[in-house]
């Protein structure tokens, strides 16, 4: 396939999506520097507990993005993770999954995100609305 053609994405939900793939694409998006992947029994309980799992996958089944959600799916969603393979951006993956997220947690939650440092200019672009205030109690390791 020339840099011409357009890739061929496949979404989906994935509730059993390995640590292994995740962490791969963590690391190829850059949010691995904001992620515990050197501590698999920690990704693996995030994965485990995250209720929404929505997946992209190339042409050749490589997971190239994946969002990953917490929620009640009555009133709130939080999106703990959007990633996108740093190769794939700028393609609509990002939209599509978040789009896709809130789909299955339900479209009468509310959807939250902290964004990543680089990612606050992203957000807006594809409809979300800056919040003025959100209060956290950080990790503690």
């Amino acid at each position: 396939m020339d840099a011409a053609s357009p890739r061929v994405i496949v979404y989906g939900i994935e509730p059993d999506l390995s640590a292994t793939e995740f962490i791969d694409c963590l690391r190829r998006s850059t949010l691995a520097q904001r992620r515990p992947v050197d501590q698999i029994e920690t990704i693996e309980s995030m994965l485990r507990h995250a209720q929404v799992i929505v997946t992209a996958r190339d042409e050749s089944g490589l997971l190239v993005g994946v969002a990953r959600a917490i929620t009640d799916f009555a009133y709130c969603t939080y999106l703990s993770d959007l990633a996108v393979d740093e190769a794939h951006q700028k393609q609509g993956i990002g939209r599509e999954l978040l789009r896709r997220s809130h789909e299955a947690a339900g479209l009468g939650t509310t959807l939250i995100l902290l964004s990543a440092p680089k990612a606050t200019t992203y957000y807006p672009h594809v409809g979300l609305e800056q919040h003025p205030s959100a209060w956290i109690i950080p990790r503690q390791t």
